[in-house]
């Protein structure tokens, strides 16, 4: 079986520190071969973004530059479809063939909110969960859906191991190092004209600062 890929989808408006730390930890707590990063062109499920679609490919291709085991997937931007996640499944399982293991990563928050997702029970049939959560507090099933409940049950497995048994059908997660970090926290503070240096790559502060992005009109 190949090595897992971890796919990491979102609108990275702009992307920061946790986005990175999330995908670097993912790929040595879960023995990842690597993480595709997938800019959203066009997320159906929150407003316009601050920046454009090609804005916030730049800004991540700048953010994951120095790291071998990141690379880029433009299609989304690309496309004028909105960004769903089992269409984006989809064609990669067409790219990479049936028995590459694929490992979706998300937040513990997202994936509470997983049964609201288009089509959301196809996605076990096209890669595993990797859920991240805070450092001592696991994913508690009482506190989700019960329809997703019943998912995450039937599909909690432990371990790096369990990635590389099946290309897809599994839910693992993972601790990760909590950074009291968001991109609208960062949208903010630039609007206002105030510092946000040391939350996000300084690559993709000189690029904001270049293109005049989230300032307060």
């Amino acid at each position: 079986m190949p090595e897992p890929l971890g796919i990491f989808g979102g609108t990275f408006d702009p992307v920061h520190f946790g986005h990175l730390r999330l995908a670097e930890e993912a790929i040595g707590q879960l023995a990842l071969g690597g993480v595709r990063w997938i800019p959203a062109g066009q997320p159906p499920h929150r407003g316009q973004p601050g920046s454009d679609a090609a804005q916030r490919l730049a800004m991540v291709r700048l953010a994951t530059a120095g790291n071998p085991g990141f690379t880029v997937d433009a299609a989304e931007v690309e496309t004028a479809a909105p960004s769903y996640t089992v269409p984006t499944l989809e064609r990669l399982r067409a790219e990479l063939g049936p028995e590459q293991p694929l490992a979706l990563l998300v937040g513990a928050d997202a994936f509470a909110g997983l049964a609201s997702w288009s089509r959301w029970r196809e996605l076990f049939g096209l890669a595993h969960l990797a859920v991240s959560h805070r450092p001592g507090y696991p994913i508690d099933a009482r506190r989700l859906p019960p329809p997703l409940a019943r998912e995450f049950a039937a599909r909690l497995q432990t371990g790096a191991a369990a990635l590389r048994r099946a290309p897809a059908g599994g839910i693992v997660s993972f601790e990760m190092t909590q950074l009291a970090i968001s991109a609208t926290h960062i949208r903010g503070l630039l609007a206002a004209g105030r510092s946000a240096r040391y939350l996000l790559p300084d690559e993709v502060l000189d690029y904001i600062r270049t293109h005049s992005l989230y300032r307060n009109p």
